[in-house]
């Protein structure tokens, strides 16, 4: 495959298969000097991961990731304390499959003959011939997406420290839309719904909370908790704290699944997405990316610019568009409605909305930059569809029987959220180079 790289500063590979032995993310261009824990990537991903309720797939995967390297193994020298740390060394981020169990893959092979309708199953088989990855659809499964919230973790971790913030949420979902929120109020929420799924999270409780994966373990260590965890986790998940949607939604004001700012929406969305897929069938929405604090002129004209950049989240599997402010909506505006009008004070300068998205030209406006992905509902369903065997090419009927998820779009949001990181870190670090080279701006 020749499409498993992004980046230029901030270059990000990925690899691995639903039903391989795991996946690897290598990042490079991760500054020195920053103390990155699997714990932390960790958080991430259990916001992605399957098997955690009704929304999700009933797949049981860990999703416990082992940094391999790019980090010290201990403190270099005495008097130094760098153990640990990133040391500007390409780092690999390996993430383990544990629930790949035989009557699974037999699901997979005895309708691998028969591609679903909207999956990539039927070109695939045709790119890569009988050698085609089909268990679990491969690479081209959601199972891949987290790859890309590890990796995205690492890079949230960097814009964060310089003030810059990525977050996402669902904002439609089955045809339930959620109001509009103000952006903080969005942003809070999200991290309220990060801590409290952390906090119920028996995986993150047995791994991490009680040290049994900690920074100063061997890579070998690490792996022999993960057989453990992969033998006793059904064990492990019966530890979690009961779940009580309406005590939670009243304590923290989210609702527990559906990472949506919108509480109200968010059950309604619930009810609407099982009463679908209770009639054998799968939906989809509409996800929201948002980045705060940039600054203002970052982006790379001509084929390069930041809106452009964005467009890359279509290789989000499921995501079929993706627009930046106004979006679509531009096409029936005229433009005394669709222009961002600007006022100063002398000194600082300030826009009466934000329809362009925080991007003109490709370039940053100093707002914050917005993008909506657009989500198809799940190809795998519970009707028989039509289709074809894909060796004889005569007509067939699928009937679906493999593990599926209702939606995809409640599990999307962290995708979206680190795709955006990703972009938005390699373009921050462009920008400063450019910037320090600017006479009067940089060292010389």
């Amino acid at each position: 495959m020749l499409g498993c790289t992004l980046g230029s500063m901030f270059q990000v590979s990925v690899a691995g298969g639903s039903y391989q032995e795991g996946l690897t993310v290598l990042l490079q261009g991760v500054p020195s000097g920053l103390y990155i824990t699997e714990a932390e990537i960790y958080e991430a991903l259990l916001t992605r991961k399957p098997g955690q309720s009704e929304l999700a797939s009933p797949r049981r995967e860990a999703d416990v990731p082992v940094i391999y390297s790019g980090v010290n193994a201990a403190d270099t020298m005495p008097g130094f304390h760098n153990a640990g740390y990133t040391n500007g060394t390409p780092m690999v981020v390996l993430i383990p499959n544990v629930d790949r169990h035989f009557e699974h893959i037999e699901q997979y092979q005895v309708t691998n003959r028969t591609p679903r309708p909207g999956h990539a199953s039927w070109a695939s088989y045709e790119k890569y011939g009988e050698w085609d990855d089909a268990i679990g659809a491969g690479f081209f499964s959601g199972r891949y997406t987290s790859t890309i919230v590890a990796a995205g973790a690492v890079a949230r971790h960097v814009l964060k420290r310089h003030g810059i913030e990525v977050f996402a949420y669902v904002k439609e979902a089955a045809g339930v839309r959620a109001k509009d929120v103000d952006l903080e109020t969005a942003r809070q929420k999200t991290e309220t719904f990060r801590k409290v799924r952390r906090d119920y999270d028996p995986v993150y409780q047995w791994a991490f909370a009680e040290g049994r994966i900690n920074p100063n373990m061997r890579f070998l260590h690490k792996m022999s908790v993960i057989a453990e965890l992969e033998r006793d986790l059904l064990e492990i998940r019966d530890l979690a704290k009961p779940v009580d949607p309406k005590a939670i939604r009243k304590e923290h004001g989210i609702h527990f699944t559906m990472n949506c700012p919108d509480v109200d929406a968010a059950f309604e969305m619930e009810k609407k997405i099982l009463k679908i897929r209770d009639e054998g069938d799968s939906s989809g929405g509409l996800v929201e990316v948002v980045v705060t604090g940039l600054p203002v002129g970052m982006g790379e004209p001509v084929f390069r610019k930041l809106d452009g950049e964005i467009g890359r989240m279509l290789s989000i599997g499921a995501v079929k568009a993706v627009e930046v402010g106004a979006g679509y909506a531009v096409k029936d505006r005229r433009g005394s409605e669709c222009n961002d009008a600007m006022r100063g004070d002398g000194k600082n300068v300030r826009f009466k909305s934000n329809h362009a998205g925080g991007i003109t030209g490709g370039l940053t406006t100093g707002q914050p930059v917005v993008a909506r992905l657009a989500v198809k509902p799940t190809p795998t369903i519970a009707k028989d569809q039509e289709t074809i065997d894909k060796v004889s090419r005569d007509n067939a009927t699928l009937s679906a029987v493999t593990r599926r998820d209702p939606t995809i779009v409640a599990r999307v949001w962290p995708v979206a959220e680190a795709f955006m990181a990703l972009i938005v870190l390699d373009h921050y670090m462009m920008h400063l180079g450019y910037q320090a080279l600017i006479p009067g701006r940089g060292r010389a």
